[in-house]
């Protein structure tokens, strides 16, 4: 390490900072996460397993560790802890709480504890934007996509595909709830979206009335199980990973942001690794698709399982924090490091 290596003043960023600093910038950060996943596919990151801290008293409770190291121009190295709380939707508040705690690359001292939703929801929808446009461009653009699942991850996912250059002639919107699918229509409404807004009584009307299909509902196992529904070949982003049955994920082409994180914790896919006993029926990851490596049959269902990568919150954190940073916005916290001195203060 070089003897010029300075300890970094320390931020706290908020939510309506990040939120300020991310948004109408749809096609800056698709195409940042877009490098990010080339950066991966190239080996340039580091993206341990994910740690999840589940409650005995909390069964459909958890609480995720995402550590990640990015590489590249700009290397940055930290960890976001998410928790999901599906509970908390029925109290009127949002399942999900998270910071980004970004770490400097030569010191390894943190400079940035981040309001973290924002920036997850943000990289998730900037990764279903982008493998929406990837993995059509062999096939018959969709006109009609469908949500299942109308939380905080559908809205800013139909937000970065309508930022991103997407427009359909219908959007369909299911949910076990009729209030939030009639809620999510108004916000469609709001929006500007021309499409037609069709609310659909259940999943089956709706996937069979989808070209492309939008899975963020908090299912902890597969409630779609109908193979035939999906014989119109659709473009599924799996972005809530647990909703399909082993079934039909065998009978799809599948595509995985990484495979080793994907085939775990019960997962859609890893649900059918445990059917099978192997991996056959992974066709591709998308840094794959991404470089040209993956050829993608279209005479079938294709479906995008991404289990969420923490070098992506690197990536949008970090983009963040910059721009909090030029905006002259960026709060430190004075003495955060205290004791610094290796025998102390004279």
């Amino acid at each position: 390490m070089s003897e010029k290596a300075r300890i970094p003043s320390f931020a706290v960023i908020s939510g309506a900072q990040v939120q300020r600093a991310l948004t109408g910038r749809e096609k800056q950060v698709t195409e940042l996460v877009e490098a990010t996943y080339r950066m991966h596919g190239a080996g340039e990151t580091v993206n341990p397993p994910s740690y999840f801290l589940r409650f005995p008293d909390r069964p459909s409770s958890r609480i995720i560790a995402l550590p990640a190291a990015l590489g590249g121009r700009r290397p940055v190295d930290g960890i976001k802890w998410i928790s999901s709380f599906p509970e908390n939707v029925a109290a009127g508040i949002p399942r999900a709480s998270a910071v980004l705690v970004l770490n400097d690359h030569d010191t390894g001292y943190p400079f940035a504890c981040m309001e973290s939703s924002i920036i997850s929801a943000t990289r998730t929808a900037a990764s279903a934007a982008l493998a929406a446009d990837w993995l059509t461009r062999d096939r018959t653009r969709p006109a009609r996509v469908g949500f299942v699942g109308v939380g905080l991850i559908a809205r800013y996912i139909h937000t970065y595909l309508a930022g991103t250059g997407w427009s359909f002639d219908e959007i369909g919107v299911h949910d076990l709830s009729a209030e939030h699918a009639n809620g999510f229509s108004d916000y469609l409404r709001r929006s500007g979206a021309t499409a037609r807004i069709t609310v659909r009584e259940s999943a089956e009307d709706l996937i069979r009335n989808s070209d492309l299909v939008v899975f963020a509902t908090v299912a902890g196992k597969p409630h779609v199980t109908d193979p035939s529904w999906f014989d119109h070949n659709p473009v599924v982003l799996h972005v809530s990973l647990r909703d399909l049955a082993p079934e039909i994920i065998l009978g799809a082409t599948n595509v995985l942001d990484d495979i080793d994180h994907c085939l775990k914790a019960d997962t859609s896919p890893h649900l059918a690794e445990q059917l099978t006993g192997n991996r056959d029926f992974v066709h591709a990851t998308l840094p794959e698709v991404l470089a040209g490596k993956a050829k993608l049959p279209t005479d079938r269902p294709l479906v995008f399982s991404p289990f969420g990568l923490g070098v992506l919150d690197l990536a949008v954190g970090l983009h963040a924090y910059d721009e909090v940073r030029a905006d002259g916005t960026l709060v430190e916290v004075p003495d955060f490091f205290a004791d610094v001195h290796r025998y102390g203060n004279a």
